[in-house]
């Protein structure tokens, strides 16, 4: 299972020194991304607006996150931009690969599938959301915080929206993900 794969090897970033896997000079888009790297757009004027439950916990002015992320580029890229962006391999993380593409290809055959019954329910041709997908510059991004680090509270990941046409989670052994309906009602992400 993937999550125990990175439970067990993961603990190798929370030291906090320079890694070689770090790559800034492509804007993180590969590699580890360490804490306090990432840092959401300031939606300050939205999350005042919202009350009650419904109000994010983000504090403003905002830091950065204390998540860490590793990207790793997932499936086929057209031939004009597939070396532009290379993937990076650990040391000492056996089977880096392997695991890795196979996770990420589980996903992306999954949201294939999600996208498709998708279109069939909008009416729209099977393929029309798919298609758009294909030869994408799909990531997969293990995420990871050193909850011992931080108090309860701290920003892993503060209040933002996502670029992606969709994104996907693996399932948290913790809770504290969070989405908001088309008219800002908060609700619990909830993974079966």
């Amino acid at each position: 299972m993937i999550e125990n794969y990175f439970e067990t090897i993961s603990e190798g970033y929370y030291k906090g020194e320079p890694l070689e896997d770090s790559r800034p000079e492509l804007s993180y888009q590969t590699g580890v991304t360490p804490e306090h790297i990432e840092m959401a757009r300031n939606h300050e004027e939205i999350v005042n607006s919202l009350e009650g439950e419904d109000k994010p916990l983000t504090k403003y002015p905002m830091g950065r996150d204390c998540k860490w992320r590793f990207f790793w580029p997932i499936g086929e890229r057209p031939e004009s931009i597939r070396n532009d962006i290379p993937k990076v391999y650990p040391k000492n993380f056996p089977q880096w690969e392997e695991k890795m593409d196979s996770w990420g290809n589980h996903m992306c055959d999954a949201i294939y599938t999600a996208s498709e019954m998708a279109a069939i329910g909008m009416g729209l041709p099977r393929d029309s959301l798919t298609e758009k997908m294909q030869m994408g510059q799909h990531l997969l991004a293990p995420t990871a915080s050193d909850l011992m680090k931080y108090e309860v509270g701290a920003p892993f990941a503060s209040f933002h929206y996502d670029l992606n046409f969709i994104t996907i989670h693996g399932k948290s052994r913790y809770p504290g993900l969070f989405l908001w309906t088309r008219d800002w009602k908060k609700q619990s992400v909830k993974v079966p």
